[in-house]
């Protein structure tokens, strides 16, 4: 049986102080997959994904990642487990301003050494393994430049090759179209998808936008996990 990337077993979490609840009987990512996930402001979403990175325990079930029940390992390994498979796609992008393009993007390689490797690997070194990437997402002609002089966009594409660098197993992607107008969402999200597919990394696509949803193989919605 293939390992899964990801998988919630009988999860449940609860915030004692407004009562709000979830509750996911299973739910299971696998290398590949492509998922879009469904909710209004509110629903739980930035929970669940809390709970899937680990920076959440459940009151009862379990998350794992690799094989990995996180809520059973300490928090330096939990963390060292995160960025060594999960590349993250914020919706304010959280970008170091002070850095290049070309910085910002190598480094998850300067935390994981799993990364770092699987980037040499893939390229021959790391540098080279960024500029791959960004050649990829239209970027390789700025990896000098200062992010704080890119466009939102262009922005987006940097912090979209640094998720992508070194092969994580899972990208999870928050709002990743938010800053967007309506004419560039589809365009990044499909050159998102398509970097993801050539290493094989799966992507949970999270939107309040259902618009996006045709871009993934799976979709699912918070509304059925609210207690």
């Amino acid at each position: 049986m293939t390992l899964a990337v990801l998988h919630c077993n009988n999860l449940v979490f609860k915030y004692a102080s407004s009562g709000f609840e979830l509750r996911i009987p299973e739910f299971s990512m696998q290398a590949g997959d492509t998922v879009f996930l469904e909710g209004n402001s509110g629903s739980g979403k930035s929970t669940l994904l809390n709970l899937m990175a680990g920076v959440l325990l459940p009151q009862s079930g379990h998350v794992s990642l690799m094989g990995q029940n996180l809520s059973a390992l300490s928090a330096s390994r939990c963390d060292s487990l995160r960025v060594d498979h999960i590349g993250f796609l914020f919706q304010q992008f959280n970008l170091l301003s002070y850095l290049s393009v070309l910085d910002n993007v190598t480094l998850p390689c300067k935390f994981s050494k799993r990364r770092k490797q699987n980037a040499m690997a893939q390229a021959g070194t790391v540098r080279q393994a960024a500029e791959r990437l960004l050649n990829g997402l239209g970027m390789g002609k700025y990896l000098d430049q200062p992010v704080s002089t890119l466009s939102v966009g262009q922005q987006q594409r940097v912090a979209a090759a640094r998720a992508l660098i070194g092969q994580p197993d899972l990208i999870i992607a928050d709002e990743p179209t938010s800053a967007l107008d309506a004419g560039h969402q589809a365009q990044f999200v499909q050159l998102l998808l398509a970097q993801a597919a050539e290493q094989n990394t799966a992507v949970l696509l999270v939107s309040h936008d259902p618009n996006l949803a045709q871009h993934c193989a799976k979709r699912q919605h918070m509304g059925q996990w609210q207690a």
